[in-house]
């Protein structure tokens, strides 16, 4: 395999210091410093190619995602968190799909352009982000006019979201938690709240508040934040987080779908979904605070 399976005479700069990113590898925060394009894996379980577990419309997406056409999804295996509760483990952990080169994945995104989707929305795209670019790159060269979704745990170094400045267009992070010790038990991260709140800095200060048209996102952040049991996740600080030091204008989902997933439902802190209560109180906090949160 050689070191680089991109054209450098026709790259930009910031493609090439991406790729270069991942030999030895400091694309995320845990620096693994392994050779990738040497078939060493670290943290993420991914070699230099990105490996894809599906790609089509889809419409269960936020409704300023979806639009009429759907949110033309391209879902990565693989991950560089390790959520003992991730509802959809067999991609992120079992990392379920096949590799592609990056002429396929440009290939697929203007499959999903064909289609009618209002958006390519690449998930879980921190560790592959080299390849995304790159794609992106070439399938606008090919006529790629639909915003790109970065669709992120919310676990990504402010170096990696700088050389992606002008490849993304909506930038959708999770914000998982705001305690060290919850982070390190329940993902493996326990830098994960500074690191986090750093890349969300950054991607709004690429981006701005979310903006629509005809009631589709465009342009700029849209916060995902999953309600825990025991309010686990730090809802209310992550919620004054946003108000005071993003924008009070920042939109959110508010969300309640945790479900016991995966290795969840033998650990005694989050082996129970949220009650109605603990969602309500999470969603009328952000109201009071004066997001934009999304019903």
């Amino acid at each position: 395999m050689t070191s680089s399976p991109i054209n450098s005479d026709s790259c930009t700069e910031a493609v090439q210091k991406l790729w270069d990113c991942m030999n030895p590898c400091t694309l995320c925060p845990r620096n693994c410093k392994v050779n990738r394009s040497k078939d060493q894996i670290g943290f993420c379980g991914i070699g230099d190619m990105p490996v894809i577990s599906s790609v089509g419309p889809h419409f269960g997406e936020e409704s300023v995602l979806v639009g009429r056409g759907g949110s033309g999804t391209i879902f990565f295996a693989g991950c560089n968190l390790g959520c003992i509760f991730c509802q959809n483990f067999d991609i992120s952990h079992q990392r379920y799909g096949n590799q592609v080169t990056i002429d396929e994945l440009s290939q697929a995104i203007l499959g999903l352009q064909n289609y009618g989707c209002c958006n390519i929305n690449f998930v879980t795209p921190t560790h592959v982000a080299p390849a995304i670019a790159a794609a992106i790159e070439s399938a606008c060269k090919k006529g790629l006019t639909l915003p790109t979704v970065y669709n992120t745990g919310g676990y990504d170094s402010v170096d990696t979201l700088e050389l992606l400045n002008g490849f993304i267009d909506i930038y959708m992070p999770d914000m998982k938690y705001v305690d060290s010790d919850v982070a390190k038990e329940l993902s493996n991260a326990p830098d994960y709240p500074q690191i986090n709140f750093a890349a969300v800095k950054e991607m709004h200060r690429q981006v701005g508040d979310l903006k629509l048209k005809d009631g589709v996102a465009t342009r700029g952040l849209l916060i995902r934040h999953l309600v825990l049991p025991e309010n686990l996740a730090g809802s209310f600080e992550i919620i004054d987080f946003l108000a005071e030091e993003i924008s009070p204008k920042t939109t959110i989902n508010v969300m309640d779908q945790y479900r016991p997933c995966y290795k969840a439902s033998s650990h005694p802190k989050i082996n129970r979904r949220p009650t109605r209560e603990e969602i309500k109180s999470a969603r009328k906090y952000a109201i009071e605070k004066g997001l934009n949160v999304l019903s």
